[in-house]
C-alpha cells in the first residue's frame, strides 16, 4: 500500500513535515522495489533526514510544490 502525506506510518509521525514527506517518497520507492515495510521505514527515515540537513533552500521548496 503506498503511503501519502495523509496515510503514513507511525514512525514517520515525528519528522518535519517536509522530511516526512521525503521519507514517504523513498519508501515508497524501496518496497516497489522489493524491501519490506520493515526495513523500508528506517532506512527512509535516515536518508530523508539526510536529504534535508544536505538540501538548498530551492530544492527544498521545489520539493514542496
Amino acid at each position: 500500500m503506498p503511503w501519502d502525506i495523509n496515510n503514513y506510518p507511525n514512525s514517520l509521525k515525528n519528522l518535519h513535515r517536509i522530511t516526512r514527506k521525503k521519507a514517504i517518497e523513498i519508501a515508497n520507492a524501496m518496497i516497489e522495489e522489493g524491501y519490506s515495510e520493515g526495513r523500508a521505514i528506517p532506512i527512509a527515515i535516515e536518508q530523508a533526514k539526510k536529504w534535508h540537513q544536505n538540501a538548498t533552500k530551492e530544492e527544498i521548496d521545489s520539493f514542496d510544490q
